[in-house]
């Protein structure tokens, strides 16, 4: 493959390198890993560059990982059950054969698992990120947007072209999400919380499914701004917990499409996003009453939630003029 449609801001090898469950060439335990974090399986290769490596991490209800076989393999697991499995290619490529239906996966080609699918993957090298994700999470946050309870699982088209507005979106998403979770040990509860809603919230966004066309589908109603002043009080009260857009609508008592639709037409924002900005404004404020030493920065940043300090300071510089080390040295 010429190049990786995976823009990590690390080479490929650093990412979750520090959170390594094997390095083997013996296929049973490679074959017995894969059986711990996913489901029972069978792993067939006779190529002598057969060397299977996981890294793999949890954050709530995601299971993410970076994998590869080494060489030529073929895997036949079991029927998932409870998860859903979407894989991401850095480098190589592979045949998918899911419920009869055959795809390539590789370079602008990912690749989503549905749970209740017989799959049978025969794997040509190369690295791949993976996500596990709980079907509950899905169905519950699939049920938010719409405002109702599902009926059938969400059942997501197999091939993911990441070659489309959407697919870039949704790999620069699992990038940052991937640098975030190599460089940071601790997570707090808010950004594990937001890993969980936005992934899901993108997957059901922008990977084709079952319930695509009432996701998307417009409603004519519209929301008064009492609404939205409700909500923005909400967060302003609430913004060192855990929040994510369930809780909202929730809160608030619509479905989550409603919720983004008042934010966008009254705000021409997302009830996220304004939820970071209140977050930045809370760390700025903090730090003018904080004495300077070293490690503030870092203290403060990661308790409003942000655990990636680029992004984060990149942000708060945006909003601010200066650089959240500036402004502790102004307080």
């Amino acid at each position: 493959m010429a190049h990786s449609v995976f823009p990590s801001l690390m080479p490929a090898d650093n990412v979750l390198s520090d959170y390594g469950l094997c390095q083997t060439s013996d296929i049973e335990e490679a074959r017995s890993v894969g059986e711990r974090i996913f489901c029972s399986n069978k792993i067939y290769s006779k190529d002598p560059k057969f060397n299977t490596r996981v890294n793999y991490r949890r954050v709530n209800s995601l299971g993410v990982g970076r994998m590869t076989y080494g060489g030529e393999t073929v895997i036949d697991p079991d029927v998932m059950e409870l998860f859903s499995l979407v894989q991401v290619p850095i480098s190589g490529r592979e045949f998918i054969e899911s419920d009869g239906k055959r795809a390539l996966f590789e370079s602008t080609q990912g690749v989503v698992l549905n749970s209740h699918a017989r799959t049978r993957i025969h794997h040509f090298g190369g690295d791949k990120i993976i996500i596990r994700v709980d079907n509950e999470v899905v169905r519950r946050q699939c049920q938010q947007h719409l405002g109702r309870t599902l009926h059938k699982d969400v059942e997501f088209d197999a091939v993911m072209n990441l070659d489309t507005p959407d697919g870039r979106n949704m790999v620069k998403m699992l990038a940052w999400m991937c640098d975030v979770l190599s460089t940071s040990d601790k997570l707090s509860p808010l950004l594990s919380t937001q890993f969980e809603t936005t992934f899901v919230g993108m997957l059901l966004s922008c990977q084709p499914n079952n319930y695509s066309a009432e996701l998307c589908e417009e409603k004519g109603q519209s929301i008064a701004p009492s609404f939205v002043k409700r909500i923005e009080q909400y967060i302003e009260e609430h913004a060192h917990e855990p929040i994510s857009v369930g809780d909202l609508a929730e809160y608030a008592g619509v479905s989550t499409r409603s919720l983004f639709a008042g934010f966008r037409r009254f705000r021409n924002t997302s009830p996220m996003h304004f939820l970071k900005e209140v977050r930045l404004r809370r760390v700025h404020e903090e730090l003018l009453r904080t004495p300077p030493s070293s490690g503030a920065v870092t203290t403060v940043a990661f308790r409003w939630g942000f655990s990636h300090l680029g992004h984060f300071t990149t942000d708060y510089k945006r909003r601010f003029g200066e650089t959240p080390s500036e402004t502790l040295q102004r307080s």
